[in-house]
C-alpha cells in the first residue's frame, strides 16, 4: 500500500503483527462463513430437487438477502463503537452500545419479517419469473421470515464480540449452528418431503439457536458491568444515524446484486439457476475474504479509539497485503474446481455448463476482491463511513451501464451470463477497488476514526 504523504511509519517488520492479526481473522473466517455455508447447503439440498426449485429459492435468496444485507450495519457500527470504547478503557460504555445495538436488531427484524411475510409475493412477481419459478420462490422466501430476526440479532451479537476483540465465540456458534441448519433441511425437505419450504424452515430454527446463544451472552456480560438490560432510546438513535450511512454504502451492494438477479432472470430458468450457484460461491468466499476485513474492524477502531495512528497504518498495509495473497490463493482453487463444481449441486447437464464457465470469471477477481474487502473493513473500523456511501453510489453508477450492455450488445443463451459475471466480479469490483484504494492512500480516514 502507498506511503500517506503525512505519516511517517517507522521501519517495523508486517510479521510483528501477524499473532495480532490472524488471532482474530482465523476464528472470523470460521463464523463469517457460516451464513454462506448455509446457503451452500440450501443449494445443494434443493438443487436435487429440480431446476425450477433451485432457481425458486435463487430468485427469494436475493430478495431475502437485500433486506439481511442492508442490515449488516448492525454489525459494521457496533463492532468500531464497542472497538474503540475498549481501546479508550471504557467497558461499561462497551457494552451499553451493544445492547443498544441489539435493541435495535430486534426492532427492525420484527418490522421486516411481518412485512416481508406479508408482501413475499408481489416481491417475488417483481422479478419477473415465471410461475412454477415463482412459487417456490413464495414460499422459500415466506418460510424464511422468522430466521430474518434472528439473523439481525445475531448481526449484532456478534458485532459486540468482535468489538470486544472475540471472534472465537461466533466460530463455537457458527459451526453448531451449520451442523444443526444441515440436519435439519435433511430432515424437513427429503424425511418429510416439505421441499423448499422444508429448507427455510430448517435454516430459520438455527438461525434462533445462534441467536439465543448470543442473547445470553450479551446479556451476562451487561449484568456482571453493572450495565441496564433496558434500551436507552438515545443511544438506540446514536447507533441508528451512524448506521445510516453504512445502510446507504449496503444499500449500493445490493442494488447492483439485484439488478444482475434482474439481467440473469430475463435469460431463463437455466442461466437464473447457474447463477444462484455461482453467486453463492461468490457469497461463501467473499465472507471468507472478509475475515481480515473483521480482523481490520476491531483492531483498527481499537488503535484509533487509543490514539495510535501509526499502529493503525501498519497493520492496514500487513492486512491488504495478505488480503490480496489470499485473493490469489482461493481464485487459483476456484479455478481448478470449476469443472466439477457444478455437480455437487445439480445433475442437469446444462447448468452445470453455464456455471464452470461463470466461475472461472469469478476465480479471475479474487485478488481484487481480497484488496477490497480489506480495506472496506479498514474504513468501517475507522468509521469512515460517509465517505463509504458516497463511493458506493459511485461505483454503482459505473456498474450499471456494463451490466446493460449485457442484454443490449451481448450474446444470448450462456455466453450472456458469462459476460454478466465479467461486469460484476471484474468491472464492478474494480471500480471498489479504485474507490477505497484513493480513500487510503490519505490520512483523514485515520482523523475520523480517533
Amino acid at each position: 500500500m502507498p506511503d500517506s504523504p503525512s505519516a511517517t511509519v517507522p521501519a517495523v517488520r508486517p510479521t510483528s503483527h501477524a499473532r495480532e492479526i490472524l488471532r482474530l481473522a482465523v476464528p472470523a473466517f470460521g463464523a463469517l462463513i457460516a451464513e454462506p455455508l448455509f446457503l451452500l447447503a440450501d443449494s445443494a439440498i434443493v438443487g436435487h430437487l429440480g431446476v425450477a426449485q433451485l432457481a425458486g429459492v435463487g430468485l427469494a435468496s436475493a430478495v431475502l438477502h437485500t433486506a439481511v444485507g442492508l442490515m449488516v450495519f448492525l454489525a459494521y457500527s457496533t463492532t468500531p463503537a464497542v472497538a474503540r470504547a475498549i481501546g479508550d478503557g471504557q467497558f461499561a460504555k462497551a457494552l451499553a452500545a451493544g445492547r443498544d445495538g441489539v435493541w435495535l436488531a430486534f426492532l427492525l427484524g420484527t418490522i421486516l419479517a411481518v412485512a416481508g411475510f406479508v408482501a413475499a409475493e408481489p416481491l417475488v412477481g417483481l422479478m419477473g419469473a415465471g410461475r412454477e419459478v415463482r412459487s417456490f420462490a413464495v414460499d422459500y422466501l415466506r418460510w424464511s421470515m422468522p430466521g430474518l430476526v434472528a439473523m439481525l440479532l445475531i448481526f449484532a451479537g456478534t458485532g459486540v464480540l468482535r468489538g470486544l476483540q472475540d471472534t472465537r465465540t461466533p466460530l463455537v456458534v457458527a459451526t453448531a449452528g451449520f451442523a444443526l441448519n444441515i440436519a435439519l433441511n435433511l430432515m424437513l425437505v427429503y424425511g418429510l418431503g416439505w421441499s423448499v419450504t422444508g429448507s427455510a424452515v430448517g435454516t430459520s430454527i438455527a438461525q434462533w439457536a445462534m441467536a439465543a446463544v448470543y442473547l445470553l451472552i450479551v446479556q451476562r456480560n451487561a449484568r456482571s458491568h453493572g450495565v441496564s438490560l433496558l434500551p436507552d432510546w438515545r443511544g438506540i438513535r446514536a447507533m441508528t444515524q451512524v448506521g445510516s450511512w453504512l445502510m446507504l454504502r449496503t444499500l449500493s451492494l445490493r442494488i447492483a446484486i439485484l439488478a444482475t438477479v434482474l439481467v440473469v432472470t430475463a435469460q431463463g430458468a437455466v442461466n437464473l439457476a447457474a447463477h444462484q450457484l455461482a453467486m453463492t460461491v461468490f457469497t461463501f468466499l467473499a465472507f471468507a475474504l472478509d475475515a481480515l476485513a473483521i480482523a481490520a474492524q476491531a483492531l483498527i477502531g481499537r488503535e484509533l479509539g487509543a490514539s495510535n495512528p501509526v499502529k493503525a497504518r501498519l497493520l492496514t498495509r500487513t492486512m491488504v497485503r495478505w488480503g490480496t495473497g489470499f485473493g490469489v490463493v482461493t481464485g487459483v482453487l476456484l479455478a481448478v474446481a470449476a469443472p466439477f463444481a457444478g455437480a455437487l449441486f445439480t445433475s442437469d447437464a446444462g447448468v452445470q455448463s453455464v456455471l464452470a464457465t461463470a466461475l472461472l470469471v469469478l476465480a479471475a477477481g479474487q485478488p481484487i476482491a481480497g484488496y477490497v474487502f480489506v480495506l472496506d473493513g479498514v474504513l468501517i473500523g475507522a468509521g469512515d463511513a460517509k465517505y463509504l456511501a458516497i463511493a458506493g453510489v459511485v461505483n454503482l453508477a459505473v456498474y450499471l451501464p456494463m451490466l446493460l450492455a449485457v442484454p443490449l450488445w451481448g450474446p444470448g443463451g450462456a455466453a450472456a451470463l458469462v459476460w454478466v459475471w465479467v461486469a460484476f466480479s471484474l468491472g464492478y469490483m474494480l471500480a471498489r477497488a479504485m474507490t477505497l484504494g484513493l480513500r487510503a492512500r490519505t490520512d483523514r480516514w485515520m482523523v475520523l476514526g480517533s
